[in-house]
């Protein structure tokens, strides 16, 4: 399997060509892609469509089942306060990141809700730092405010 990360980047370029914030993920499970997404709030006028919402509501029709037991979620922004409750939620083992968000990060950044001792559920957070992840999102905002 690929560096899921890099996997995650595909979403995120795609969803910059829809003229969407360039957020990927993708959820794994036993080395094989189970759900993907990709931004999609603009689109869907939506405003739940982040890219890790979508990919855990595929992966969880995929597996028929709101349990994501053992399976990884990798993204290239990490996760804002909505996404970790929904990760959390979904009982996602791991999140692998690769990119921080200043703004709404929610998995060390500026809280960490992913491994709240409080909660019934915790996960494994992984910051693996890719410049490709952070590159695209500056991009996008620098041609978006012009």
């Amino acid at each position: 399997m690929n560096d899921p990360v890099i996997l995650a980047l595909d979403y995120a370029r795609k969803a910059a060509q829809a003229g969407e914030v360039p957020v990927g993920a993708v959820v794994i499970k036993d080395g094989q892609i189970i759900g993907v997404g990709e931004n999609q709030k603009e689109h869907s006028h939506d405003p739940t469509s982040h890219a890790e919402i979508v990919a855990i509501r595929q992966a969880a029709a995929h597996l028929g089942d709101w349990r994501l037991d053992g399976c990884v979620l990798a993204c290239t922004l990490e996760p804002c306060p909505m996404c970790a409750g929904a990760i959390l939620q979904s009982r996602i083992a791991e999140v692998i990141f690769g990119a921080k968000d200043l703004r709404w990060g929610a998995a060390g950044t500026i809280v960490d809700l992913l491994t709240e001792k409080q909660f019934n559920h915790q996960c494994k957070v992984t910051y693996q730092p890719n410049s490709e992840c952070e590159s695209i999102l500056k991009q996008f905002f620098k041609e978006r405010r012009g």
